[in-house]
């Protein structure tokens, strides 16, 4: 197959010892305190979002926790009881379009109410429009963590997603809905890229050099629940923006390894994502299945069915179209699409899981997990950070292409809610694998459901009228003001100045 190409899909293929992937917080974040405590001179977190008040255990495992388990208690309670424990954070300084749901006044509460060797930063070094989305986080040179998982309110699940979970509570006490996503693990020399990625990144943000205390050797553990990829190569893919403040200049390995790992596949593409947006993903697409001489696929998207207003608006409506249109590309060329939802245990209303981890899987022979989205922001402009592996061919790599099957198959297995019921290997078979989701999406009362957008939005004018602004709220490039109104024509933003008086009367109605 041999997609993994250093320099231009990945940064490079590094060393591991210990690699691997952990799905749904309940595991990442008792993996995260757990290493947390063991370590002895640096933690690193880099996120797009913290809150001070996350609970990182909960039920059982939350007794007699140092510092009740609370994120920020907790990394206090590990300065005072280590002396030599240096903790920093890298947080995005979010735009004020998220002042809402944001905690207030973090630089104050992270640095002036703890210890001081806890070190707190916001990062506003990056392009016009752009975000920080990377979520790393190092110990002691020796172990990291990264994925989609951000270490914030509403984010802990367990992988039974059911209905009611009375530890599914945010941080005020309200409870939310199911929540689904995924992190990987790794220890030996891939972890001191990412702490060089992390001191980049730490003096571009104004902190200056990093310091950090030799490390006292940290002897990293496979965290509990983990899937385990037995290999001892894994590569590191980036997207970052261009901006003259900061290093690296413009770095877009995401979007053509996506553009790559598609274009290659010979049976499945398997795509877990919180949207589907991207331009150069949705083309992809197109031109693998418009090649009359290649193997038919099996297409299968996990998305959530709903999204956020907002979101809705600017991401939901050209994912919906984008699908509708690869549908009729699929039924031309006889490839098999399906798209899904997963919907919350004991259910008599269509509630759903919201999908949040970012993954892509191709033919049980690669498999990349990380901070990217499925949408143009994270293929050209958010600074995002992907992990990736790749068994060839060969009878040596047969044992890491199980192992991303077993990762596919229990993944399917939760989203139709079979996790824990040993009927994972039902899954496996890749050839009839679209039959037999279909055959369980048939049944009302089943948990895998077809991908139902909201008939309000796509049977109405807003597609067309929103489409300029869906241009600046998810564009491949930086945005500034300049680029706003040179990039419409006349007749573009008379379309731009409707769809805002749609969307405001449309608030107005809801």
């Amino acid at each position: 197959m041999n997609i993994l190409k250093p320099g231009l899909n990945c940064m490079g293929i590094y060393d591991a010892d210990e690699t691997g992937v952990l799905v749904d917080a309940e595991d990442y974040y008792r993996a995260f305190y757990h290493t947390a405590l063991a370590a002895r001179s640096f933690l690193l977190m880099a996120g797009w979002q913290f809150d001070s008040e996350v609970r990182l255990l909960r039920g059982a495992d939350e007794h007699d926790a140092l510092g009740g388990g609370r994120f920020l208690r907790f990394l206090d309670r590990l300065c005072e009881e280590n002396p030599d424990l240096q903790v920093y954070i890298l947080a995005w300084d979010f735009s004020a379009v998220f002042s809402l749901e944001r905690e207030w006044f973090q630089g104050i509460i992270f640095n002036w109410t703890t210890n001081k060797r806890i070190h707190f930063r916001f990062d506003s070094s990056h392009a016009p429009g752009a975000t920080h989305h990377q979520k790393f986080v190092i110990a002691d040179g020796a172990l990291a963590y990264l994925g989609g998982m951000d270490i914030c309110s509403s984010r802990w699940d367990d992988r039974y997603h059911m209905k009611e979970n009375p530890e599914r509570v945010d941080v005020d006490g309200h409870r939310y809905g199911s929540y689904h996503d995924i992190q990987t693990y790794h220890t030996g020399p891939v972890v001191q890229v990412l702490l060089d990625l992390f001191r980049q990144r730490w003096r571009d943000a104004g902190g200056g050099e990093l310091k950090l205390p030799e490390a006292v050797t940290l002897v990293p553990t496979v965290p509990s629940g983990a899937f385990k990829m037995p290999t001892t190569k894994v590569a590191i893919s980036r997207t970052v923006a261009p901006t003259p403040l900061t290093t690296p200049p413009e770095i877009q390995e995401i979007r053509r390894l996506f553009m790559d790992a598609i274009m290659s596949a010979q049976s499945l593409i398997y795509l877990e994502n919180q949207y589907f947006s991207s331009q150069a993903i949705f083309w992809s697409l197109v031109a693998r299945m418009s090649m009359p001489k290649r193997p038919r696929l099996q297409i299968i998207l996990m998305l959530p069915d709903r999204l956020p207003l907002t979101e809705e608006l600017f991401l939901g409506l050209p994912q919906i179209r984008m699908i509708r249109s690869l549908q009729r590309v699929a039924e031309k060329t006889g490839h098999t699409l399906s798209v899904y939802s997963s919907a919350q245990a004991d259910h008599d209303v269509r509630q759903m899981t919201f999908i949040h981890s970012k993954l892509l899987l191709i033919d049980d022979r690669f498999l990349t997990i990380g901070s990217a989205n499925a949408t143009n922001r994270s293929m050209g402009l958010d600074t995002e950070l992907n992990v990736a592996w790749e068994a060839s061919l060969a009878p040596r790599d047969e044992e890491l292409s199980s192992a991303i099957r077993a990762l596919r198959s229990s993944l399917l297995a939760e989203h139709a809610g079979l996790f824990g019921c040993g009927k994972e290997k039902k899954f496996e078979d890749m050839e009839h694998l679209s039959a037999h989701l279909e055959s369980l999406a048939d049944d009302d009362q089943a948990r895998l459901c077809r991908y139902q957008p909201d008939p309000t939005f796509e049977n109405s004018e807003l597609p067309e009228a929103l489409e300029p602004i869906a241009r600046v709220v998810d564009p491949e490039q930086p945005v500034d003001n300049e680029f706003i109104f040179e990039s419409f024509t006349k007749s573009e933003l008379g379309s731009f100045a409707r769809g805002i008086f749609k969307l405001s009367q449309m608030i107005i109605r809801l």
